[in-house]
């Protein structure tokens, strides 16, 4: 099965049911199939085709999906890129093409990258733009217009159906390459559990540079159900929706709203999320799952109802996981081929597991999560997990979320400092005395920092993003300065 394949099925059989909804415009699944085609045939008059690659670079927009499946008509892999200066952007060109290739970049709103305009003239010199304009409003000459057919749908030479990018804990971009037949079990496995039908309605909530957030396209595309395209107000985006992928604090600010509201169920993610929320989403009919996974898993992994028992969920179908000296390890059919690098796959791993560079241990049959390898450090020979001291100070009344930073200390080798998301900072001891009888007392931060602006990819906040901006701040430079 692929993506050309599930729109012609859905063509076929629900011809004239809802596939897409965006701001203005409600599609049917037949209309939706022509409108792919017409923007495959402007791919290919501009010379793109099979095993070539198109890069993205920009935020949803309605034109995202459709141009996506275009490229997968054609056998075009899409690699999605978020909005980013042109040195991050060009490394990741430097990933995706030789040194011989000219890059195609589609950027469908220019205006709202962070690139000035002698950016843009830059590299509209070295690369290849593409404008993906529908062919119906292209002017042809009578002798093209009579060339452009499409064949039979191509699959890309490797299978290849998408490229995120990832950086590990070395900062470096990895280009994560999926097939569509990946894709397509990671949606299969999760709605054999997480009902999802042609008559619901899901969000497109999440970046499709994010994993999360081309998870959805899929799991759509497989239950043949509904697309909404949102504008960024989720207040208004949610509206008329059935299902949504969103953070706890999404979800909590919309109860807290009291807008009727039309979710059935929510699948969350990011990190801490209190059994309360799923209580309080039940009193109104939304049922609350949570989820565990990652960019090489083509996302969800394990997931359940929420409920009183912290863990990560069960194992979904079509994935394996085992762990080794509480480190877990990833396989199945939804693990991806490799990281691309200029056509060519090297392999995640050896002996088909990834090494996830998480820990867990099995509870029962559940996973919990203990936290990331390189998320561990060691405090006067004590391992301390950031995970650990975080969980027990996101059930404080009053912190939304919390960071664990380990920082240098000459005398103990690294220290805990907590950065929260709360509306105010208390006094150092009034946290000491919550954490009392919680938490062994060299576990406790040394210093508490509200949360910063900091900008987020996905449902993601950056732990390195935030490091780096405690570096930068007035404590640590007065605590360089002493010599601590």
């Amino acid at each position: 099965m692929s993506a050309s394949a599930l729109l012609k099925k859905w063509a076929q059989q629900s011809p004239f049911s809802t596939a897409l909804i965006a701001e203005k415009m409600q599609i049917n699944w037949q209309t939706f199939k022509f409108i792919i085609d017409d923007y495959a045939l402007s791919l290919r008059s501009q010379g793109l085709g099979r095993g070539d690659v198109l890069v993205f670079v920009g935020k949803n927009q309605p034109e995202f999906p459709l141009v996506y499946l275009a490229c997968l008509r054609l056998g075009i892999l899409p690699a999605i890129c978020p909005p980013q200066p042109l040195a991050q952007l060009k490394r990741k060109l430097d990933i995706l093409y030789a040194e011989t290739q000219v890059p195609s970049i589609w950027m469908p709103n220019p205006s709202e990258l962070p690139l000035s305009k002698a950016e843009l003239e830059r590299l509209a010199t070295t690369n290849q733009i593409v404008n993906v304009t529908p062919l119906h409003l292209l002017e042809l000459s009578p002798e093209n217009e009579g060339g452009l057919v499409l064949e039979t749908p191509h699959s890309h030479p490797k299978g290849l159906g998408s490229i995120i990018f990832t950086s590990g804990s070395t900062g470096e971009p990895k280009a994560v390459a999926h097939t569509e037949s990946q894709h397509i079990a990671s949606a299969e496995g999760l709605l054999e559990c997480f009902e999802y039908q042609a008559s619901d309605r899901w969000l497109l909530s999440l970046p499709m540079y994010h994993v999360s957030g081309l998870a959805i396209i899929w799991r759509w595309l497989v239950a043949g159900g509904e697309l909404k395209i949102g504008s960024g107000d989720l207040d208004i985006d949610i509206q008329e929706v059935t299902h949504a992928s969103l953070v706890s604090t999404q979800l909590k600010r919309l109860l807290d709203s009291k807008q009727p509201l039309t979710l059935k169920r929510v699948l969350l993610g990011g990190s801490h999320i209190p059994h309360t929320l799923a209580q309080q989403a039940q009193l109104v009919g939304i049922d609350t799952w949570l989820g565990y996974g990652m960019t090489e898993a083509a996302s969800t992994v394990t997931a359940k109802r929420l409920d009183s028992i912290s863990s990560a969920g069960f194992l979904l179908p079509k994935r394996k996981l085992k762990i080794v000296d509480q480190r877990i390890y990833i396989s199945g059919e939804t693990l991806a081929s490799g990281y691309y690098h200029q056509g060519q796959l090297k392999p995640l791993n050896e002996g088909g597991w990834f090494d996830s560079k998480d820990l867990g241990q099995w509870q029962s049959d559940e996973l919990m999560v203990l936290g990331r390898a390189d998320n561990q450090f060691i405090s006067g020979g004590e391992n301390i997990h950031c995970e650990e001291i975080e969980a027990v100070l996101n059930r404080h009344p009053q912190i939304r979320q919390a960071f664990i930073i380990p920082v240098e200390d000459a005398e103990f080798g690294f220290r805990p400092v907590a950065i929260i998301d709360s509306e105010r900072l208390d006094e150092d001891f009034a946290y000491r005395q919550y954490l009392d009888g919680k938490l062994d007392k060299f576990k406790f931060p040394i210093a508490y920092f509200r949360m910063p602006v900091i900008e987020s990819v996905g449902i993601k906040v950056s732990r390195k993003a935030l490091s780096n901006w405690l570096q930068q701040t007035e404590w640590m430079h007065l605590r360089s300065e002493k010599g601590e």
